[in-house]
């Protein structure tokens, strides 16, 4: 049996043509789009296929209609599922990342941590220090770590942003500590103490650097 190519829906292909032109400037961020009768004669469509193509993209979040004020553009391209730009990211780009979450999450949290944030941190740090063996504990007490110093900076949204890093990152730093272990875990080590007296001490600027120079120095492991 032969198989027949199936041809794109017309509102799938000017839904196409609309992200294309928005996608290379002709309305910027904000702008309102032309009016129906004017859109529909430049894609060459009737009005009720170009009804179906915006509301196809305002359900990918880059048109929204506005009753009585039209059509405008909220996004400049379509957003991917987050797993999967986190399946194809390479580590590196996942801990550059990291490092711009955790370090504002560690100045944040010597600023806003509570009496109970600092003992969670730092019986994190206790059980961090206990687990050395097999890697797959070790790496899950030091995410447990990390994810304390950042429940303590009190904003949610860095909390969600870092738990949805974690399926990741736990699996490439198992796979690298299985390769090429810590040259120095007492080192390791030391830095997470120093990043837990800072926030102690309700210093911002030091927290800040500490965490940053150790998931620096982390992402040179992997490069």
């Amino acid at each position: 049996m032969v198989s027949q190519v199936r041809r794109q829906p017309l509102a799938a292909q000017a839904a196409d043509l609309l992200l294309t032109r928005i996608r290379n400037g002709e309305w910027p961020l904000g702008h309102r789009l032309p009016g129906e009768t004017t859109l529909a004669a430049q894609l060459g469509v009737g009005r009720s296929t170009l009804r179906e193509a915006i509301r196809e993209l305002a359900g990918k979040g880059v048109l929204d209609s506005r009753q009585g004020a039209g059509v405008f553009v909220t996004a400049l391209d379509v957003t991917e599922d987050w797993d999967v730009v986190l399946r194809r990211a390479t580590i590196a780009s996942v801990i550059e990342a990291r490092i711009a979450i955790e370090a504002e999450a560690a100045a944040l949290a010597a600023q806003r941590r509570t009496p109970a944030d600092l003992r969670a941190i730092r019986r994190a740090l206790a059980a961090r220090e206990a687990h050395g063996e097999p890697i797959a504990d070790h790496v899950d007490a030091d995410m447990a770590f990390h994810r304390a110093v950042i429940v303590a900076a009190h904003n949610d949204v860095l909390t969600q942003l870092f738990d949805s890093f974690l399926p990741r990152l736990r699996v490439a730093m198992i796979d690298m500590l299985q390769i090429r272990p810590a040259p120095s875990e007492p080192a390791d080590h030391d830095a997470h103490i120093r990043l837990t007296d800072a926030i102690a001490h309700r210093n911002p600027s030091a927290a800040a650097e500490f965490s940053r120079k150790h998931l620096t120095a982390l992402k040179d492991a992997f490069t």
